[in-house]
């Protein structure tokens, strides 16, 4: 009997192990199946954390709805019951210590008609006559690899860019606009471009599709997203799970591998998933030739502190969900979600419940970061009293810090996971790298993964 070990508990192995397993049970494939992750617990970056009445998630606090494979997966574990949706409103950036309201009819800043340009109070009267400039200049020889940055930059001016595009893209891929390619963030502009002759005309046209896409499009549950963690691990009864143990070393021998867990137990398997973060990946095979490819995957830190006050959720703007701080600011924080607001379930009477990001591009980062849970604390409710002028005591502070564990896909990316994918099928037969470090960054690109090497293990098996 073969067995297969999937090395990490977070949401692309568990779904590894949850489509395997399926077609496993389906073809009567005889075989072991075993899960291995450090943590005592399972999900990774998805965990909730509870405290008297707030739900706060110490990683990713959402799932967006759309994406392939998602509701498939929670139609799948019978969990639909336990859906909830982000409540809609209006976005901010805030800048010159003010907040200004992401204009209407516009995505990841982006505006997607002439009326929704003009309506900016972000942009001067001169920097919209630049913006402009994007309906009739034709595409220079930008491709789908180039820089993002210097792609909008090109064509609709540096102010509108910095100003209201930046923080908004900025804060969804972690990373210098300028440093990620146009293929790693949205693809589809190019095509934009090339199609409409300009990048605004190109949104307008497929206006529809974004907002259909913008209404309701996060998902997350009641009891928060460690109970889809926890309705996975009831699924997967033909698994042994063992948690609590860290693997030490993956070792390659003719026609198996040595799995070394820190126990000192080891586990001979046929087949090996790594789903895990590349730097462990990289220290588990312990390979010299394959650290060129390695050293080409970056990432970017965070740390978030959700704050919990015994004030009513109302204190808010009416129609606000959070804000996006641009340069010119007094605050340190980069962005803020009003989490209270936007997920009522987070929050069972209605109190405020905010949630701080600190990301590694912030210039005062590293100083951040070497803080204590005290300091850091006292700097985000500073930014809650000069940003909303909220000036109490929290009932719950939570603080997480994701040191190193943000992957960015830069414009090196691409062409370092090629050259990595070839180098692996070649030397190490029947071991799979997966998750977030190479294959997308996103939940629901996570599950997409997990699903196709799951399903690609059980067609070797057969």
């Amino acid at each position: 009997m073969k067995t297969i070990v999937v090395l990490g508990g977070g949401i692309t192995g568990l779904c590894t192990m949850h489509y395997l397993q399926r077609q496993v049970l389906q073809k009567n494939i005889d075989v072991k199946l075993v899960l291995v992750e450090k943590n005592p617990y399972l999900g990774g970056k998805l965990h909730s954390a509870y405290e008297q009445g707030f739900i706060m998630e110490t990683g990713a606090d959402s799932i967006v709805a759309r994406h392939k494979g998602v509701m498939e997966l929670v139609q799948e574990l019978n969990f639909e019951q336990e859906l909830v949706y982000n409540e809609t409103g209006v976005s901010y950036i805030y800048t010159n210590d003010e907040l200004h309201a992401i204009p209407a009819d516009s995505t990841f800043g982006i505006p997607m008609s002439l009326a929704s340009l003009e309506a900016s109070t972000l942009v001067s009267e001169a920097g919209k006559q630049q913006a402009l400039q994007d309906l009739t200049m034709p595409n220079k020889g930008f491709t789908k690899d180039s820089s993002i940055g210097e792609f909008l930059t090109y064509y609709l001016g540096e102010e509108l860019v910095q100003n209201q595009i930046a923080p908004v893209l900025a804060g969804v891929y972690s990373g210098d606009l300028h440093q990620l390619s146009i293929a790693s963030t949205l693809p589809y502009i190019i095509d934009y471009k090339n199609e409409y002759g300009s990048i605004i005309k190109g949104f307008e046209a497929n206006r529809e599709q974004f907002v259909k896409a913008s209404n309701k499009k996060f998902i997350s549950f009641k009891q928060g997203l460690s109970s889809l963690i926890h309705r996975l691990e009831e699924t997967l009864t033909n698994v042994e799970i063992i948690k609590g143990v860290a693997t030490t070393n993956v070792k390659k021998h003719e026609e198996h591998y040595t799995i070394t867990l820190a126990d000192g137990s080891m586990i001979e398997a046929e087949h090996v998933v790594l789903a895990l973060p590349n730097e462990v990946v990289q220290s588990l095979l312990q390979d010299p030739s394959l650290d060129r490819y390695f050293k080409e995957f970056t990432t970017a830190s965070a740390i978030t502190i959700y704050l919990g006050f015994d004030v009513p959720d109302a204190v808010l703007p009416a129609d606000g969900t959070g804000f996006i701080v641009s340069h010119n600011s007094n605050v340190q924080c980069n962005a803020a979600t009003w989490t209270s607001r936007k997920w009522k379930h987070t929050s069972a009477n209605s109190k405020l419940l905010v949630r701080l990001f600190y990301k590694s591009i912030n210039p005062a980062y590293e100083t951040l970061r070497m803080m204590t849970d005290e300091e850091l604390t006292a700097v985000a409710l500073e930014d809650v009293k000069k940003s909303l002028g909220i000036d109490e005591k929290p009932m719950v502070v939570n603080v997480a810090k994701w040191i190193d564990q943000m992957p960015k896909y830069d414009l090196a990316h691409h062409e370092a996971l090629q050259g990595l994918t070839a180098e692996l099928a070649e030397r190490y037969p029947n071991l799979s790298i997966a998750g977030c470090s190479y294959f997308g960054v996103g939940i629901g690109a996570c599950i997409q993964n997990g699903k196709k090497i799951g399903e690609s293990l059980a067609e070797k098996l057969e």
